[in-house]
């Protein structure tokens, strides 16, 4: 019998197509083992992890590296896990040691001089960390989270002109608006001029946080203080009046300034009419308490007690109560005298648990207002316990 070449094609076809699934399960099978087939350093290594031994396993793992280069996210993530267990030192040298291979692509490359960066912060080693992540900000996979980086060390080192160079880069590149973060930058700028008696260095800086930052409070604060310093109270007087407009949370801060302002232009009646419009747009405990004094200071102590008890009828509170048993002591004699001062005590420990200032954020609390909270490093989140 003889065959034709279609009749052999087609018993051959049949043929070749077991041998490539022949083929093709060897290789598999191939493959299944050479990833099973994991060098016996590896576990050596592993063995002196759990016998408490990290420096000789990262020893091992470095020898196993330098052998096999596909093994980079394994050592990535052991470097990652010192440096999470405060053992900056090992996650260093083995970031370090990945960085010298030249097997490592771009992205591994990249990818070890951002975990070696962050072991450089971590350890306070800012201007290597700052040479790093400027290197990486040019790189688009990981410019949002060296810029980051790069803003938490200026903030640190208090170098606030890069600090805003780089927020406005990183607003562009992650699309948020940092304007407000910005505004503070230019606050702190002025803060130091403000110290070296350069004020009007200080002022433009202020302007510029305003332009930045129509809403920030800060601003608005330090150019009252500066106008009033140079004796220009009714500019600054409008500066901390628009605190009203920003946040009125913070009037309060600023109703004292008002009231001394008033009273160095001798405007009594400006003082008195001020504060009763702004008291009557907005409440506030600061405000309130603020307006007793001028009435007390105007119409005398019996008019300022009787404001008080009408304002505490709709706003009871511990604060009135404690300028009520103030102006109450103004006129009181003997016993009466002590008793009062008595119960002003017990009243005091209670007005002290509304007192201070709070972040919203993270919830920390101090004596003193932080425009940076020492808690969450958030801008702007710490606000009057008592107006709340």
């Amino acid at each position: 019998m003889s065959f034709s070449a279609a009749d052999l094609l087609w018993l051959l076809l049949p043929l070749a197509a077991a041998s490539g699934w022949y083929v093709a399960r060897l290789e598999q099978k191939r493959r299944v083992q050479k990833s099973l087939d994991l060098p016996s350093a590896y576990f050596t290594g592993l063995n002196f992890l759990l016998n408490e031994q990290p420096d000789k396993a990262i020893e091992v793992f470095i020898r196993v590296l330098e052998v096999n280069s596909d093994t980079v996210e394994t050592h990535l993530a052991l470097g990652n896990l010192f440096r999470r267990r405060g053992e900056v030192e090992r996650a260093i040298r083995i970031h370090q040691n990945l960085i010298a291979r030249p097997t490592l692509d771009k992205e591994q490359r990249s990818h070890a001089l951002m975990e070696l960066g962050q072991d450089y912060f971590k350890a306070g080693l800012f201007d290597r960390a700052e040479n790093l992540f400027l290197e990486l900000a040019e790189i688009r996979a990981h410019s949002e989270q060296a810029l980051r980086l790069l803003l938490h060390i200026y903030q640190q080192e208090k170098d606030w002109e890069k600090a805003i160079s780089v927020a406005r880069k990183l607003g562009r590149v992650s699309g948020r608006n940092l304007n407000s973060m910005i505004a503070h930058f230019y606050c702190e700028l002025a803060e130091q001029d403000h110290a070296r008696k350069n004020l009007s260095s200080a002022r433009e800086r202020l302007k510029q946080s305003l332009a930045a930052d129509d809403k920030c409070v800060r601003a608005s604060m330090l150019l009252g203080d500066i106008d009033a310093l140079e004796g220009k109270y009714r500019e600054a007087i409008e500066h901390w009046q628009r605190i009203e407009e920003q946040d009125i949370h913070y009037l309060g801060e600023v109703a004292e300034r008002i009231a001394d302002g008033f009273r160095k232009m001798g405007d009594e009646q400006g003082l008195y009419d001020y504060f009763h419009v702004s008291l009557q747009r907005h409440g506030g405990v600061s405000l309130a308490l603020s307006f007793a004094d001028v009435i007390n200071h105007r119409d005398g102590v019996e008019a300022a007690e009787k404001f008080i008890i009408d304002w505490l009828r709709r706003t009871p509170n511990v604060h009135g109560l404690h300028k009520l048993l103030e102006l109450n002591l103004i006129k009181a004699k003997d016993s009466a005298r002590n008793d009062l001062l008595m119960l002003k005590g017990i009243i005091e420990e209670l007005r002290t648990q509304h007192l201070g200032y709070a972040c919203a954020e993270c919830g920390f609390k101090g004596k003193a207002l932080h425009w940076l909270c020492p808690g969450c490093n958030h801008w702007n989140t710490i606000k009057p316990v008592r107006e709340e």
